[in-house]
């Protein structure tokens, strides 16, 4: 498993317990990694349709998409 791949199960899980929308600094300090690695990892998830992103003013919040 390579890092990018580890983070991403890291974020998909902590999108999963917190459902408020977190940003990119948040994630990247709860995961430990850089926050060009956390932003990687979140366009992944957002080209893969696994999570949804709410822009407000400068800030994006990324939620894990809920299931159909």
């Amino acid at each position: 498993m390579t890092k990018i791949d580890r983070v991403i199960e890291e974020i998909k899980e902590i999108l999963r317990k917190d459902t408020r929308g977190l940003t990119i600094q948040e994630l990247s300090e709860q995961t430990n990694v850089s926050r060009i690695t956390a932003a990687m990892a979140l366009m992944k998830l957002e080209g893969a349709s696994l999570i949804d992103v709410r822009v407000i003013g400068n800030c994006k919040l990324h939620y894990l998409r809920a299931k159909k």
